[in-house]
This record gives structure tokens, C-alpha cells and sequence, in this order.
């Protein structure tokens, strides 16, 4: 029994773990994902004296910041891809979903849209940066049994395990957070 506990406690410590580091990414960009919510726009590159003349606007003295000690993107600058056919947009901030390795996406749900039940292969982390998201569990697809996240909330997606989710009456915009690769399988049940 001692031993089942202490192999429980050390599989967690570990989750725990890599939450920690994936919630230290989320929350550097979430900030930037609430500010620019659902407007797509094309990449601006970023120039010493832009960030000079951003510094300088906010009445502090010009400062440049070093691009070998952190990166970042302005609002203006994330870039939005639309896929009409989910009914959501996508800007991925960091890593890449499709590749192997830690990446960090916004997700724009448009109202009335929802995915249709499905599994990835890994687990997720959502943080809900705005409007309110339905989450339901299982391979029926039943919108009416999803239960709302408003905007704060935070969700874990456990990889390999069926769900589906989506924007009732307004758009939500999310923070995904996981380890790629993130392909979608789909799993639906008439």
C-alpha cells in the first residue's frame, strides 16, 4: 500500500512539475492574447526602434531591450489564421502543436461553433482569457450537456481521453498550453 502511495505521489510531483513550467509560458503571453483577442493581423517586424518609441510613449526614458534575453510580441504583431470550417481562429505563440515539444496557442471560438467529439494525444492546459467556453466530456456529441467555463477558468484536457467544446452565444478566446504533437482524433458516436 505505502509503495502504491509513494509511486502516486512521485507521478504527480511530476505533472505538477510540468504544469509549473507550462503555466510560467502561459502566463507570460496570456496578457497579450487578452489584448488582441480575435483580430487577425499580419507580422510586424519587431525593430530596436519600435521599441524605443513604445518605451518612449509611456513616459519612461527610451530603453532597448535586449533580443538575446527575451522575446515578445505586441498585440498588433500576433498573427491570426482563420479556419472557417471549425468556426475558430488560431495564433500560435510559441513551439508548434504539430511537432514534438511544449507549444503555446490562442484559440478563438466563434459563437455557435463546437468541436466535434475528439482525443489528443497529450495532455492540455486552457486558461479562459475571455467570454465563456462549453466544455463536455465523452464520444456523443450532446452540446446541451456542456458545462460553461467563464472567462478565469482553467481547464486540464487529459491526453487520450474524449471531449468536445466550443462557444455557445458569444466567442471565447483560450489560452492552449501542451506538448505537441496535438493532432486531433476524432471519435463520434451517432
Amino acid at each position: 500500500m505505502r509503495e502504491a502511495v509513494l509511486e502516486g505521489t512521485s507521478r504527480w510531483r511530476g505533472i505538477f512539475a510540468r504544469l509549473g513550467r507550462y503555466l510560467m509560458m502561459a502566463l507570460m503571453v496570456s496578457v497579450v492574447g487578452a489584448a488582441q483577442a480575435g483580430r487577425a493581423r499580419h507580422a510586424v517586424p519587431l525593430r530596436a526602434s519600435a521599441l524605443v518609441r513604445q518605451v518612449a510613449v509611456s513616459g519612461q526614458a527610451p530603453v532597448t531591450l535586449d533580443p538575446l534575453v527575451l522575446n515578445y510580441k505586441l498585440p498588433e504583431q500576433i498573427v491570426w489564421t482563420n479556419d472557417a470550417a471549425a468556426g475558430s481562429m488560431r495564433a500560435t505563440l510559441a513551439g508548434d502543436p504539430s511537432k514534438p515539444g511544449i507549444y503555446v496557442v490562442l484559440v478563438r471560438w466563434k459563437a455557435h461553433h463546437m468541436s466535434r467529439p475528439h482525443f489528443h494525444p497529450n495532455d492540455r492546459f486552457i486558461t479562459v482569457i475571455s467570454g465563456t467556453w462549453w466544455v463536455g466530456t465523452g464520444a456523443k456529441f450532446d452540446p446541451e450537456s456542456t458545462v460553461a467555463m467563464p472567462a478565469g477558468s482553467f481547464v486540464t484536457h487529459f491526453g487520450k481521453h474524449v471531449h468536445f467544446d466550443g462557444a455557445k452565444d458569444e466567442d471565447a478566446v483560450l489560452e492552449i498550453v501542451g506538448e505537441g504533437p496535438a493532432t486531433p482524433t476524432p471519435v463520434d458516436v451517432k
